[in-house]
């Protein structure tokens, strides 16, 4: 057992106080008057001091204990994080300034500034987005999106999303963090997403990189700031759960992904690998242990100038498991046992523009599949009408049988779709779920759901505010629900449940098309 230098000094005044204590009686027995009652007293009194000195001594290791971890972590908050431009500092990684020489004498070389978080942690996945300035479209919201767009309060409470604007350019993150914020603010607001940036000093000076592989040199800094940007992420992400997951900001994720990663990873955390895949696309959707996150950062640090992120992890697993004394297939063989392929994948690209000025990729995930982009259901014969204009084949009609997703162009205020029934129906419920997994930004807002009541004497009690729950609208309809989130969805009381009509009423302009990807009407 190793004593610190606080324990050896209690031991040390605790030892001097009886030592004391003996020399005195022994000098009491050497005169021959010994007093028992008398030693016995002091014997107490030097323990009453030795107590009170434990007791001191404590709370001053306790309150040097406390200095130095604030010194040690200046930068980091003790309190939930709250409002933007706060920092948080990067989980400290040992040779992270042998390998990054200019950072030394920098304190603030790796922290990170965080402009939206809760500072989240003890989840089971981080999700990391790395995202720069794009010269053509953005697909980051659409990205977020996806990832949020069917996970239950449970699922989102055991996840962290990082979204690490890979940006000097303090204006253009605020720019980005002020979008996440309009598009997702209760998720922002419990810590589920946070937006995070490097500081400008962490990049180092990129005109010295010397042409590898025949690559032009901009295309050797845009890979080499790509693997400082990931270890950076990785670095700040590796205290905050059991497994991080490494996505891109262009891509689309499968329904139910997060618990599938979860269910695949638990069953699997006996055995030895560095990572799994959950897409066969370069980086996307590689799920590391969180713990194993210092040595991989270190290894692309080590080699960053050298070759791409994909190349380098490879090479990890070359470095591991490999024996130069057998052959090639052996080596792919055992790297196999290191990557675990999960099928079908779980997240497609979708983005056409990389961030490599310039660049076009078509790639696409052929184990993906299909995504289902509506759920169908039988609804109660109806005439179908409205203002709306669809989109190529994406009627109302085949939507509302269950055949397709109705896909409207821009709205404004005053647009409608009516389903005035065959029969007078008693309708139980409702429920019309705009936008879909590819398309979740395409919602209805501030649009009412109206029904067209068979008994007009109803419709004068909702007039007379008889039926607190309900308000009038024109043409005898009755407003029901509304949209919140882009679904409205509700159960219909006895008194108003003799319908013969529906109705979508739309009362602002939009700046986005709508999409129904659901549409229910549940009747006895």
């Amino acid at each position: 057992m190793r004593l610190n230098h606080g324990t050896l000094l209690i031991v040390f005044c605790i030892g001097s106080l009886f030592v004391i204590s003996w020399h005195s009686a022994q000098r009491d027995h050497t005169s021959r008057q010994v007093d028992f009652a008398g030693l016995f007293e002091r014997l107490e009194q030097a323990e009453h001091q030795a107590a009170e000195l434990t007791t001191e001594l404590t709370s001053v290791l306790s309150r040097l204990h406390n200095a130095t971890t604030n010194t040690n972590s200046s930068h980091a908050k003790d309190e939930e994080l709250k409002d933007v431009n706060v920092s948080s500092c990067v989980a400290s990684q040992a040779n992270t300034l042998f390998y990054l020489p200019h950072l030394q004498g920098q304190q603030d070389g790796l922290v990170a500034n965080v402009f939206l978080g809760k500072a989240r942690s003890g989840v089971s996945l981080v999700l990391g987005i790395p995202t720069v300035r794009r010269q053509k479209q953005s697909y980051l919201v659409n990205t977020v999106a996806s990832l949020l767009y069917d996970l239950s309060p449970q699922q989102k409470s055991d996840m962290v999303i990082i979204i690490f604007v890979a940006e000097s350019d303090q204006q253009f993150v605020r720019s980005v963090a002020d979008e996440i914020q309009e598009n997702f603010p209760e998720d922002v607001h419990s810590g589920l997403v946070e937006v995070v940036s490097p500081p400008s000093s962490f990049y180092p000076d990129f005109s010295v990189l010397k042409s590898t592989f025949g690559d032009s040199i901009d295309r050797v800094k845009w890979r080499t700031k790509q693997n400082l940007d990931f270890s950076f992420l990785m670095m700040y992400a590796q205290p905050k759960g059991t497994f991080y997951v490494q996505l891109e900001d262009d891509l689309v994720a499968k329904l139910g992904y997060s618990d599938a990663m979860k269910t695949f990873a638990t069953g699997l955390v006996s055995e030895q690998w560095l990572y799994l895949e959950f897409s066969q696309l370069g980086f996307i959707g590689k799920l590391f242990r969180a713990s194993d996150l210092p040595m991989i950062v270190e290894f692309f640090l080590m080699f960053h100038k050298d070759k791409p992120i994909d190349w380098l992890l490879d090479h990890i697993l070359w470095v591991k498991v490999c024996n130069p004394e057998k052959s090639t297939a052996d080596c792919n063989k055992q790297k196999d046992k290191m990557k675990r392929r999960h099928k079908p994948s779980l997240f497609q690209h979708v983005g056409l523009h990389s961030s490599l000025p310039g660049k076009i990729q078509k790639l696409k995930d052929k184990d993906f599949g299909k995504q289902p982009l509506f759920v169908p259901h039988v609804n109660p014969a109806a005439e179908l009408s409205g203002s709306l204009k669809h989109y190529q084949s994406h009627t109302l009609r085949r939507a509302y049988q269950g055949q397709d997703f109705f896909w409207g162009l821009t709205p404004v205020a005053g647009d409608y779709i009516l389903i005035r029934f065959h029969q007078p129906q008693r309708v139980q419920g409702y429920l019309f779920r705009s936008g879909n997994i590819e398309t979740n930004g395409d919602r209805f807002s501030n649009t009412t759901v109206e029904v067209q009541l068979r008994n007009s004497s109803v419709v004068e009690r909702v007039q007379n505010q008889e039926l607190p729950q309900y308000q009038p609208s024109t043409d005898g309809f009755v407003v029901v629900g509304s949209f919140v989130k882009g679904v409205a969805q509700g159960t219909l009381d006895a008194a108003v449940r003799e319908v013969t009509a529906m109705r979508l009423m739309v009362h602002t302009d939009s700046d986005v098309w709508v999409l129904l990807s659901e549409i229910f009407i549940k009747v006895s």
